[in-house]
């Protein structure tokens, strides 16, 4: 008999709330553009990521997860901005895990979800360097807030509870859990 997660029920709970209303448009397009500058934020905090990414410019990635997408222009500047409605993708990039419990237990092992691609590869190739080289520092931004000592202080309980959350959940994966084996296939 195999064991099932006590937190599966919530891949049917969000299947079902995801199969409820939608929000309206304009909170969709709030949402997007709060994520574009947050995204834009980080970006400007590495030249390289910016400089590499003026190179791409004019060019639209549409990101798909599920029914929800969003497509990103490339600004000369080196930064995103939401592509103008209609305009057609050089990169289409598709996450292909559809339960968000799965990809949150992949985040929390640092792991990177499937992603079918589509499309021009330079552009995925930069977005690529992005994923792998481009962090958003945290501490930096809120020693602005509150300083330097308290930032680190908070920096570094919130490392150990990412750490001990890690854990736990690594802990918790056992094999069969989340509906695959260590047994090699042939």
């Amino acid at each position: 008999m195999a064991t099932q997660s006590p937190f599966s029920f919530l891949d049917g709970l969000f299947e079902r709330i995801a199969a409820g209303p939608q929000p309206p448009a304009w909170l969709v397009h709030e949402l997007q553009h709060r994520l574009v500058l947050f995204l834009n934020h980080v970006l400007m905090q590495e030249r390289e990521a910016m400089e590499r990414l003026a190179r791409q410019r004019g060019r639209v990635a549409r990101v798909q997860w599920r029914v929800y997408s969003m497509a990103l222009q490339v600004t000369p500047a080196g930064l995103l901005d939401l592509a103008p409605q209609g305009a057609a993708s050089d990169l289409r990039l598709e996450v292909s895990e559809t339960s968000p419990l799965s990809l949150a237990r992949g985040a929390l092992r640092g792991d990177k979800p499937t992603i079918r691609i589509e499309g021009d590869v330079q552009l995925a190739g930069e977005i690529n360097w992005l994923v792998d080289h481009v962090r958003w520092d945290v501490e930096e931004d809120l020693a602005r807030v509150i300083g330097d000592a308290p930032a680190r202080a908070v920096a570094g309980v919130a490392g150990r509870v990412a750490g001990a959350l890690r854990r736990f959940v690594g802990g918790r994966m056992a094999p069969g859990l989340d509906g695959t084996s260590d047994r090699p296939t042939s």
